[in-house]
């Protein structure tokens, strides 16, 4: 498509805030950390340039966003309509503007050749990320394991199709074990609950080692996981030795890692055939250098994962990399509600996420409430032009 970006326009202001929200439950430990709450936040800037607004996250400071007033916008963007990596900064607000600018989508923006939109809305897959460990009060097993059940029917109300659940409970929070057989139980009790069809994925977050992992999948194979994430800190070797295990056994679980402290050589590994999807977060990596990687990674045969969890926003921004990444497997959805954002644009049906056609990325801010933070707790900068 072809893309304006404003006849002159320059950044005139710059406002900068972090939304208070909640998850829609509350979020247990994991195999490394303790309890992640009800709580969340989105820190979002709100640029204005050549009369249009776009907002999104982001996370800079006053002093840098006095240096970018009355930059002209069409110099932080390639002639593609990606961000330029001196305004990376900026990159989602950028985008939104862009959209806004253009009265399109952002999904539509980036869409590579193989997007081919139709009339049906476009959809993107998506997962529930929010089955931690909520169980650890229990002493029972079986107490544990309906607890867990019961998480997912609370998805599955909400439209989910697709979950992934934390185990590894055995690193740290129980005996090694005892958290292993816990682990397991719920795993296989889940997939009860979700029936053959619905995508069911595990993380680890390197809680295993190589050997817990053989005995966790070996255990869980009736219940068909699709993905097995973060089971150990990368390594090529003990990575080649699972591949190899999995190929003897005969079990399709793919590999997914790169969330947290990833290895420099975990984008080597994965070419090779040792991990099959890659999880870069996309605060981390922002949303240029993931329709970059997602390129790379669809001529090696690898999936994209984009980890997000802990800021609403990624939940709405990640679907839009769907557009240009072939081989994009879900959105991971941190469910919840941050004040002051509406995203009711957005839809869940059967496991999909429906991405409506509006400008941008297809968020509203609730103007009045916006200026309220900014002016209470955080700050806006401006240039006459």
């Amino acid at each position: 498509m072809k893309i304006t970006f404003g006849s002159n326009s320059r950044l005139e202001k710059i406002e900068w805030a972090s939304l208070p929200g909640e998850r829609w439950r509350h979020a247990g430990r994991n195999a490394r950390l303790g309890i992640h709450g009800k709580n969340l936040k989105v820190d979002l800037a709100r640029i204005t340039a050549g009369g249009i607004t776009g907002f999104g996250m982001a996370n800079l400071s006053e002093e840098r966003a006095k240096a970018l007033l009355g930059g002209p916008l069409a110099e932080m963007f390639t002639p593609e309509g990606r961000v330029q990596p001196a305004f990376f900064d900026l990159e989602f607000p950028l985008m939104d503007w862009l959209g806004q600018a253009n009265d399109c989508p952002v999904y539509k923006i980036v869409a590579a050749d193989f997007f081919q939109p139709v009339d049906a809305t476009f959809s993107v897959p998506f997962y529930d990320t929010s089955l931690y460990f909520d169980d650890l009060h229990l002493a029972d097993d079986k107490a544990a394991v309906e607890l867990m059940q019961d998480e997912v029917r609370e998805g599955w109300e909400r439209g989910h199709r697709s979950f992934k659940v934390k185990v590894g409970r055995g690193a740290r929070f129980m005996p090694l074990q005892a958290g292993m057989k816990r682990d397991i139980a719920i795993v296989n009790g889940l997939r009860e609950v979700t029936g053959p069809a619905s995508y069911l994925m595990a993380d680890a977050n390197n809680g295993f080692n190589l050997n817990l992992t053989k005995e966790f999948l070996s255990a869980t194979r009736e219940a068909n996981l699709f993905w097995l994430e973060e089971a150990f800190h990368e390594d090529d070797q003990l990575y080649a030795d699972l591949k190899e295990w999995l190929t003897a056994e005969k079990l399709p679980v793919l590999i997914a890692d790169g969330e947290g402290n990833a290895s420099p050589r975990l984008l080597e590994w994965a070419k090779a055939g040792l991990i099959n999807v890659v999880q870069y977060d996309l605060r981390q990596l922002g949303f240029r250098n993931w329709l970059d990687l997602g390129r790379e990674l669809d001529a090696a045969g690898v999936k994209s994962g984009p980890h997000n969890y802990g800021v609403l926003y990624g939940n709405y921004a990640s679907a839009h990399l769907a557009s240009a990444i072939e081989g994009f497997a879900s959105v991971e959805w941190d469910g919840g509600r941050v004040d002051g954002l509406d995203a009711s644009a957005y839809r869940i049906e059967e496991g999909r996420l429906i991405v409506p056609e509006k400008a941008g990325f297809g968020l509203d801010l609730d103007d009045k409430y916006f200026a309220g933070i900014v002016s209470s707790t955080g700050w806006a900068v401006s240039k006459t032009l």
